[in-house]
């Protein structure tokens, strides 16, 4: 217990030497040694304290040589702090005023990334996930023989995959709600939407479940119109999907649409007869 006191005096103590320290810096009236010291903390990797002072000296530095260096590594230390909006913002700022720096593709990537960063759970507002894939696809366009163009790449399928995921979450929601008709139109946007998606036969299996279980909880008069509805749509599916694992399945749908009305039509001949 007393080894472990201490240790903890012995952190405090170094902890207020050099909070000291660093308030010495921050009130010295040579702006060049505060420069020199935020640039010592930025390669230190005390980024809270070196954006402390790159904000002090703002003023000092702007019009000179330094002035893009530090504002450079002023966005940078947002990005380390993990205040990715801030970062974003100074990421967009930089690029804005000094277009003609050979750090301006860099900082173009590093802004469409803050949004990336910022993309939340697949359950959450994905806004960012959505400016995350227009920024990244703007950067391929603009620097198509980057380096960087490869993790762009990545970076949009994976935004892609969570909107994706997010819709069928949604689509997913309504049919376990027994809101089967908004199921099925939420599973049919879901593959418009994502064409080229490898679960485009298993979301128009969904479409066909949906419309099926929206035909059988419908009322009589209206049964053989909406199983007509799920036979239409399998035929869809196997004109689109001829090799599909979900055949089997889709043939059962068929199979049991067609039993209600074939059952449904002989009722009627009957009720002619």
């Amino acid at each position: 217990m007393k080894k472990i006191l201490l240790i903890l005096i012995a952190f405090l103590s170094i902890l207020t030497s050099c909070n000291n320290q660093f308030a010495k810096v921050m009130k010295s009236k040579d702006n060049e040694y505060r420069y020199k010291m935020a640039e010592q903390y930025y390669a230190a990797k005390k980024y809270r304290l070196a954006q402390q002072l790159y904000e002090d000296l703002f003023a000092y530095k702007k019009g000179t040589p330094d002035f893009e260096n530090m504002y450079y590594k002023y966005a940078y230390c947002a990005y380390y702090l993990e205040d990715y909006a801030n970062a974003e913002n100074l990421f967009k700022t930089y690029i804005e005023s000094f277009p003609n720096s050979p750090k301006t593709e860099e900082c173009e990537y590093m802004r469409a990334y803050c949004y990336y960063k910022q993309s939340p759970k697949i359950e959450l507002d994905q806004t960012n996930t959505t400016k995350t894939i227009g920024q990244m696809q703007a950067f391929i366009n603009t620097h198509p023989n980057s380096l960087r163009v490869k993790d762009a790449t990545e970076i949009i399928d994976k935004s892609r995959a969570k909107l994706e995921g997010k819709e069928y979450k949604s689509a997913e929601l309504y049919y376990n709600l027994g809101y089967y008709k908004a199921a099925a139109i939420a599973y049919a946007t879901l593959m418009e939407d994502f064409p080229d998606s490898e679960k485009g036969d298993e979301y128009k299996l969904k479409v066909i479940q949906a419309y099926y279980k929206y035909a059988e909880m419908s009322i009589e008069e209206k049964q053989s119109e909406r199983y007509g509805k799920v036979i239409s749509e399998i035929t869809d599916f196997k004109e689109r999907f001829p090799q599909s694992k979900y055949a089997d399945e889709v043939e059962r749908f068929r199979s049991l649409s067609n039993n209600y009305l074939n059952k449904n039509k002989n009722e009627q001949v009957k009720k002619a007869a």
